[in-house]
């Protein structure tokens, strides 16, 4: 096991939930920071949940979930913070929350803190010109279920400090992780630039009449999805061979989807308040499926990943 940072999480949604899972579970003690008590009371809720999921699963026990909660100490008082090595920011999407938090943890934890965003969205080189200690910033961002999901794309930016880089690899790794490190920025970093790419594709067609929702799903699911999962895009791609892919671009290219906004479908959507889940209705009517089944079918596929943890108790 590496060297163990003093670790803590900079926010109390989903992200942060899970980060404080991950971490607990691997048996890491961690501040969980919020700026509410109903912000930290949800994230607790979270928290407990996920480990009821391991518990009915039979990857965890009651007395794992009890000694990993034992190892969160939530709290809203940023002076909670004196002495952590090593912070996981996932505050929302906004710079100016981010410079503030960036602030706090400058003000209260150890000199030498490194602070790894959770952003999905903002280039690397923005945060470090928010940051008063660039050189041990960079970017860590994770997939959901956080702490399920294995995959962490590390984003450098100029001035990060190779430190900062091994420090923050070597955690990543003993929570057992597997790390991808892009050098610099891009937009949607990898999995988001390859995912909209599909979310884009995807509503054109329906928007075109050539599929519904759920047949594109299936499609996913028991093709790309299953493909991908055992080979890498990349060596299919290899496998294949240049002329064959080549033939196929020529044929399909022409033919691909090429908004640069926002699709008709999803403006229509966000006009009528039928915008995915949480309303109730987006691409799927989701009266009629069951959240509890969704949301274990979301965890399914990394449970295995569940077995490596060095769980407390």
């Amino acid at each position: 096991m590496s060297q163990r940072e003093k670790t803590a999480v900079f926010g109390t949604g989903t992200i942060g939930a899970g980060q404080a899972v991950l971490l607990s579970g691997n048996s890491y003690p961690a501040v969980v920071m919020g700026h509410s008590p109903a912000g930290l009371e949800r994230c607790r809720k979270a928290v407990l949940q996920c480990w009821d999921d391991l518990i009915r699963e039979g990857l965890a026990s009651e007395a794992n979930k009890t000694a990993a909660m034992g190892l969160l100490r939530f709290t809203n008082d940023p002076a909670e913070l004196a002495g952590c090595t090593f912070v996981f920011e996932a505050v929302s999407e906004d710079r100016e929350v981010k410079a503030a938090v960036y602030r706090q943890i400058a003000d209260h934890c150890g000199p030498d803190a490194v602070i790894a965003s959770c952003t999905s969205s903002i280039d690397a080189e923005i945060l470090a010109e928010l940051a008063p200690a660039p050189e041990r910033l960079l970017i860590a961002h994770p997939f959901q279920p956080v702490h399920m999901l294995p995959l962490v794309e590390v984003v450098r930016h100029g001035a990060t400090a190779e430190g900062t880089f091994r420090r923050a690899v070597e955690l990543l790794e003993d929570l057992h992780r597997q790390v991808v490190v892009l050098q610099r920025s891009v937009p949607g970093f990898l999995v988001n630039r390859l995912a909209q790419a599909l979310f884009r594709e995807s509503i054109y067609l329906i928007e075109q009449g050539v599929a519904t929702a759920a047949d594109i799903d299936k499609a996913v699911k028991y093709a790309v999805g299953m493909r991908y999962a055992s080979i890498g895009l990349l060596e299919y791609f290899d496998a294949v061979g240049y002329q064959l892919e080549s033939a196929i671009a020529e044929n399909v290219y022409p033919s691909l989807c090429r908004e640069t906004g926002i699709q008709s479908l999803v403006k229509e959507g966000l006009a009528s308040g039928k915008t995915g889940q949480a309303a109730g209705q987006g691409l799927y009517d989701w009266s009629a499926i069951d959240p509890d089944g969704f949301r274990l079918r979301k965890q399914s596929p990394y449970f295995s990943e569940v077995k490596k943890w060095n769980m407390p108790g």
